[in-house]
């Protein structure tokens, strides 16, 4: 585990309130769509003890929004983009905290045991519901342990390679990955990654098996895909709009039904024979379970406001994602979700014979 940015806080003045209140046998992995021990908490959403007193005071102290993966990465630029506008809300300092490993489950696991005040806020992305499936021995219950927030964002995922990769085209990719499988690597964050569920899709939809390279986030596995040491990756477009831009990797397609706007030349999977293969990587905030009713409320306010701000809006278009409209993002959406996604992501990896941990 390593941390940074510990101290890389968004500060913003207290502001008044404006009361605002805000993802073959793996096809049915497509058709389910990634769409990618609280101190005294009682789990299952049922809340914490109320002290209307603390409630009203939240936030008195900076505020830690924990990123499972690191710096750069795609889960690492949602975070960052929201906080600000967040901190705002919320008229507190928020610092953003990046603990990385075992696909995020460190960082759920020091969130599930950090004191359950909204002072520790976890970030995660799919990844939440398909932990218990890829992990034998988790140290905590995505359900029972956590309070959900809200939802943020669904992200795109594209499937890219090194820019001096031979095949030009995803039927071409197709043709020459089949054909050279045992040479080519494939790079991801780590087990339980967006970009690691992505690759055992991209795989099955092959029907080949490629030598992966886990990486601690998809920031340092981009660097090395630029860096031309190892061959493909499958990733969010919110970590590969700019290097697809500058011709620094090369990209060929897009895992939504849809093609992306910023990256109007990108086919899609389906456009290019592989329907089923279709992804998409959401985010969403979790506090401790046992965190009080009143200091969720706050907290969730505060990100269905952010969803609206227009930098956030405008910023995650450039990366080719959108917000969540504000029915979507609430807390109660959220907690349907992922209940629904742990549901299908058990029989999809049980069927994909990935072992947990």
């Amino acid at each position: 585990m390593s941390l940074h940015h510990l101290n890389d806080g968004l500060t913003r003045p207290r502001t008044a309130r404006p009361g605002v209140g805000r993802f073959s046998r793996l096809a049915g992995l497509a058709a389910a769509s990634l769409l990618l021990a609280a101190c005294g908490g009682g789990g299952g959403g049922a809340g914490g003890e109320e002290d209307p007193a603390a409630a009203e005071a939240f936030p008195e102290d900076d505020i830690t929004f924990v990123v499972p993966f690191s710096a750069g990465g795609p889960t690492d630029t949602v975070t960052r983009l929201v906080a600000e506008p967040i901190a705002e809300e919320l008229g507190a300092n928020i610092i953003v905290q990046n603990v990385e490993g075992a696909g995020g489950t460190i960082a759920a696991g020091q969130v599930a045991a950090a004191n359950p005040d909204g002072y520790t806020v976890l970030m995660h992305h799919i990844g939440m519901s398909t932990a218990p499936s890829l992990y034998a021995d988790l140290p905590f219950d995505p359900l029972e342990d956590f309070e959900p927030l809200g939802l943020v964002t669904q992200v795109p995922m594209t499937i890219v390679a090194r820019s001096d990769f031979e095949p030009e085209t995803m039927e071409e990719l197709v043709e020459y990955v089949q054909a050279n499988a045992g040479d080519i690597t494939l790079a991801n964050a780590g087990i339980g990654a967006a970009s690691h569920l992505c690759g055992l899709l991209l795989q099955d939809a092959l029907g080949v098996e490629l030598t992966e390279v886990p990486y601690e986030g998809t920031g340092p596995a981009l660097t090395d895909l630029v860096a031309g040491e190892v061959d493909l990756m499958c990733d969010q477009t919110t970590n590969t709009t700019g290097q697809i831009q500058a011709g620094q990797i090369k990209a060929y397609a897009v895992t939504t039904p849809e093609r992306v706007e910023t990256l109007p030349d990108l086919p899609t999977t389906e456009e290019a024979g592989l329907e089923e293969l279709q992804v998409g990587v959401w985010h969403g905030f979790y506090a401790p379970a046992g965190t009080p009713e009143g200091v969720q409320e706050e907290l969730s306010t505060a990100i269905l406001a952010a969803l609206e701000d227009e930098n956030v809006v405008s910023q995650l278009g450039e990366l080719g994602a959108a917000p969540f409209s504000q029915e979507e993002a609430t807390p109660e959406a959220h907690r349907q979700l992922l209940e629904e996604q742990i549901q299908q992501w058990q029989s999809i990896i049980e069927e994909a014979g990935v072992a947990p941990n």
